[in-house]
């Protein structure tokens, strides 16, 4: 077992795509470094395995059927149950509007689709291994 899989192996991430292509793909890349992977086709279908599973991060693309990535992103981050779930919006388009849009609804980063193996472990790593970090305890004593 790599580095990698340690690193990840903990980890349970969820992707959401409309496209069959980019989410096994994606499922790929993470099952191999080590990664539990869910995956839903839109917004709609991914809310109650999000409720169910809770994901340590969610990667949603952004032109989805039904329930598109802001949707979804801003229903999950006005749920205080799953707020502090990193939320990485995945998009053909590298537009200003979009990232901008994507920070207005609670998106932690924005992926420009096709990603690379190392785009979604250094999300995972930014987002998440930075996060394990800041919650170990802190041994303060204020007098």
């Amino acid at each position: 077992m790599s580095d990698n899989q340690t690193e990840f192996s903990d980890l349970k991430v969820m992707v959401i795509d409309d496209s069959k292509t980019i989410r096994r793909s994606a499922e790929t890349l993470l099952k191999k470094a080590g990664c539990e992977v869910l995956t839903a086709e839109n917004g709609f279908e991914a809310l109650p395995i999000i409720s169910e599973q809770h994901p340590d991060i969610l990667f949603i693309d952004i032109m989805m059927p039904r329930l598109d990535g802001y949707q979804t992103c801003s229903l999950v981050k006005s749920n205080p149950k799953f707020s502090d779930i990193p939320i990485v919006m995945l998009s053909s388009k590298d537009g200003l509007f979009d990232r901008a849009k994507g920070r207005v609804v609670g998106a932690e980063e924005y992926l420009t689709k096709p990603f690379t193996r190392e785009d979604l472990l250094g999300a995972i790593r930014t987002h998440l291994l930075a996060k394990k970090s800041d919650s170990a305890p802190l041994s303060l004593e204020i007098e």
